[in-house]
């Protein structure tokens, strides 16, 4: 191998497969946090999305008290809670009560989603500047594939998407400015917010709490930004935007500011990885990836994810490929060898400290050995 191994950790969506149903999907995602564990992963997020049929996982917080009650050391996180639509106090009170019973297992990932103009403001984000030609994939210097960016613009005025954006805020409701939002939790964890007027809220249970703060981003926007003036670890997301994952790392390394709990910058990078015992196993077994990715980019919201078998019957055309070839062509899917040897390279390319891996497949027990497999490839490595 050509860098360092470094940790793992798993990112979980809880995804559901065709056929199946959301409650089973909770069930095999705390199957698979104790597989995990006892595998030697290093931590294990749920993310956050709504009103998807393919995706069970709404509630980091839920999730992350689920999966502590049937696991004994593993780190546990969101990846990440979205911002756009909570307060302060409503993320530091929940994982407050997080912490109380699970000392030093919480980490807290924020990310900047979940409010009305988020996708206008990714696709400003990706959009080609005026005056500049659109972006052509490219390969870094030891050939990791930082594709071109997808338009996104059919998403940004999808009714679905505005829907939850209306199901998730009150009406007129707007959400806090990021910075700011992310500087009062901050504050409330550690005990120096102060009112406009003095006062000391002091949350209870939330204050004092002993939970890792990480920010989530996918550009060299504003989440790179903050989270190096803060001070915090940050997670770039090659698995949701490869085209500005690399971007977003070199931001927040280039805005880092040393702070009480960081001397110098912390990364994980995220990637999606199917292993299986062979290559062409585990081509097979990906090849719903493309199908529900194309379903999030259409905003219909992700479908359940399908069987090998039910995804070469489906439709699918030169449009299609399009709009989701950075997502599927960035996926590392292969033998443990293969994809341990494509994440050596990303780790090398973005210097990480972490990696973060996140799979789907429509049979959990698939799923459970993709992770297996990767662990005893890179983690019993890792280990010695």
């Amino acid at each position: 191998m050509t860098s360092p191994r470094v940790p793992l950790g798993i990112l979980d969506l809880v995804p559901v497969s065709s056929g199946s149903s959301p409650a089973q999907a909770v069930r095999n995602s705390l199957d698979l946090v104790r597989v995990a564990e006892r595998l030697g992963y290093r931590r294990y997020w749920f993310a956050e999305h709504h009103i998807n049929p393919g995706v069970a996982g709404s509630s980091p917080t839920l999730l992350i008290a689920m999966a502590a009650a049937v696991t004994d050391h593993i780190r546990l996180g969101s990846g990440g809670v979205q911002s756009g639509h909570r307060t302060a106090l409503s993320v530091v009170e929940e994982f407050g009560l997080l912490d109380a019973l699970h000392p030093g297992r919480v980490d807290l990932g924020i990310g900047r989603s979940g409010g009305r103009n988020f996708f206008r403001d990714r696709l400003a984000a990706t959009a080609p500047r005026e005056g500049q030609p659109p972006r052509e994939p490219r390969r870094t210097e030891n050939g990791v594939l930082i594709p071109a960016p997808p338009s996104l613009r059919g998403l940004a005025k999808a009714p679905r998407i505005r829907l939850t954006a209306e199901l998730l805020q009150q009406e007129n409701a707007e959400s806090a400015d990021y910075g700011e939002l992310i500087e009062d939790i901050l504050a409330l964890l550690d005990g120096s917010y102060r009112s406009s007027d003095g006062l000391d809220p002091h949350p209870v249970p939330g204050t004092r709490a002993d939970v890792e703060p990480w920010i989530l981003g996918s550009s060299a926007g504003e989440s790179a930004e903050v989270a190096g003036r803060l001070g915090i670890r940050f997670a770039a997301s090659y698995h949701i935007s490869p085209a500005t994952a690399l971007e977003a790392a070199e931001g927040y390394r280039k805005a880092f500011v040393p702070s009480r709990d960081l001397d110098r910058p912390y990364l994980a990078v995220s990637a999606d990885v199917v292993v299986a015992p062979d290559d062409e196993t585990a081509t097979r077994l990906a090849a719903g990836y493309g199908l529900w990715v194309r379903s999030i980019r259409k905003g219909e919201g992700a479908i359940p994810f399908p069987g090998p078998d039910e995804a070469g019957r489906q439709p699918w055309d030169e449009n299609d490929r399009a709009l989701v070839a950075d997502r599927v062509d960035t996926q590392f899917v292969g033998s443990p060898k293969t994809v341990a040897r494509q994440l050596s390279l990303l780790q090398e390319a973005t210097d990480a400290d972490e990696l973060i891996v996140t799979t789907i497949t429509h049979s959990h027990a698939d799923r459970v050995r993709s992770f297996s497999l990767l662990a005893e490839e890179w983690l019993d490595d890792w280990n010695r």
